[in-house]
């Protein structure tokens, strides 16, 4: 069996892990990013790239080495974590949160601006809008072995083509001169905004689907599959730091020529048409609407495997995609505000622990592979990621965090919302030092 692919077969699988990254709000973040930062745009970029570029790099690499799954590597800390961990990161990126939210995001940037303002408003517009969306959604998913052709051979090109069309437009005649910086730290703002977009949590969902597409080719050596991932994930990364540094240089050139908006939502819309008229207005709808289906597509897709797996495939994936398709019909609709009460503090508690596990995973050969360096990180990160979380409800929790903060050391960490960092090491240390001496996992699920 053929055990490489040739390099368009990989671009392909490159282009369509682009599009499962690329969301609304990897487009909304860089242009106020870059207007922001002004002067100061290339440190703020910067930042932005080490965190919303190079941590999903890691957490795709992550899962091919760990053998293509987010249980793999769930599993080195324990079983019964592996089922929490997976089954509230899967909910809570899923349907309780990105999947409804890519639908009503779409509406609102696509189409309600071309809406008359009583039609904008009703909430009909709204649910005819998603039911298309996510009927399309719906339909892409029946088949996830073509994702790679419909995503990574035809609508991730046009939507590169859309977007490649503003940017140019942007860099060849900027909307102004840049202005002075308004960030009294860019680099921090950057690295906490890239942080704060919560890819490297996708990126262990769409690592499965990363892997199933490299598997359908026909590729069934884990070795092989590892390297082919990373590949893909790569020529996303290098995708999205063009994209994002392409971005925030138009927000940057903006200058007063935008003067005030609500949200990067606005900001975005405001250059599209300063640039180009209706014209740039149309391609971002239409960028929008391929960003946010293409990312539905591959969240919809990896809950429904993973939820059928759970089952044992007692309930079919076929089943569970039209449970997850109105799931996410009935949020976007009815329930996203409360939802995200919801499943933000649980992304924020999680995402912590989900950065711990992608850095243990690419060197557990530094340590052997201990269960024990596992499960203390785990423990030492997990009560300021649940205090994160508990913030996040607006709870208030001042009073502990600044007690945590005369800590030295571990103050520098809280100002940049790091805070489980310190904590995370020492416990690896302690149990490495009592873990008995065998690997966390069998070498059969290792790609190494």
């Amino acid at each position: 069996m053929n055990q490489s692919l040739s390099f368009k077969e990989i671009l392909a699988i490159g282009l369509m892990t682009f599009s499962l990254f690329l969301g609304a709000g990897n487009i909304i973040f860089p242009p106020t990013l870059g207007h922001d930062a002004g002067t100061d745009m290339w440190r703020a970029i910067g930042g932005f790239l080490i965190t919303g570029v190079g941590l999903p790099l890691l957490g795709v690499a992550a899962v091919a080495r760990a053998g293509g799954g987010i249980q793999y590597i769930t599993n080195r800390v324990h079983p019964i974590f592996s089922i929490i961990f997976s089954v509230l990161t899967y909910l809570a990126i899923g349907p309780l949160l990105a999947i409804p939210r890519t639908g009503a995001v779409a509406y609102e940037i696509s189409l309600a601006p071309f809406l008359p303002e009583a039609f904008r408003t009703s909430s009909w517009s709204l649910f005819l809008y998603t039911l298309v969306f996510f009927g399309v959604a719906y339909w892409l998913c029946l088949n996830p072995g073509k994702l790679v052709d419909r995503f990574g051979k035809v609508i991730t090109p046009f939507m590169i083509v859309l977007l490649a069309i503003l940017l140019i437009r942007g860099a060849i005649h900027p909307l102004g001169e840049v202005q002075a910086s308004a960030l009294p730290n860019p680099f921090s703002k950057g690295f906490l905004q890239g942080y704060n977009t919560m890819d490297a949590l996708a990126s262990l969902v769409f690592g499965g689907v990363i892997a199933a597409a490299v598997a359908e080719r026909g590729v069934t050596n884990r070795g092989k599959q590892a390297k082919l991932i990373v590949q893909a994930g790569l020529i996303a990364v290098i995708g999205l730091g063009l994209l994002y540094v392409g971005l925030a240089y138009m927000g940057a050139t903006s200058g007063p020529a935008v003067g005030t908006y609500a949200n990067g939502g606005e900001l975005i819309t405001m250059l599209s048409e300063r640039l180009l008229g209706s014209v740039g207005l149309i391609l971002l709808a239409l960028a929008i609407t391929f960003a946010c289906l293409t990312t539905a597509v591959g969240l919809i897709t990896s809950c429904a495997e993973f939820f059928s797996r759970l089952t044992e495939n007692k309930v079919s994936y076929r089943a569970m995609l039209v449970v997850f398709t109105i799931a996410s019909l009935i949020i976007a609709n009815f329930g996203l505000s409360t939802i995200l009460k919801i499943s933000v503090p649980i992304l924020v508690t999680l995402y912590p622990l989900a950065i711990v596990l992608i850095v243990l995973t690419l060197s557990d050969s530094l340590f052997r592979g201990l269960r024990g360096v596992y499960i203390g990180a785990i423990i030492g990160a997990a009560p300021l990621s649940l205090l994160d979380g508990v913030g996040a409800t607006g709870v208030d929790v001042t009073s502990i965090t600044d007690a945590l903060n005369q800590v030295p050391v571990l103050n520098s960490f809280m100002d940049l919302g790091l805070g489980w960092v310190i904590p995370a090491l020492v416990g690896a240390i302690i149990g490495g030092i009592f873990s008995p001496i065998s690997p966390a996992y069998s070498e059969s699920h290792s790609a190494t």
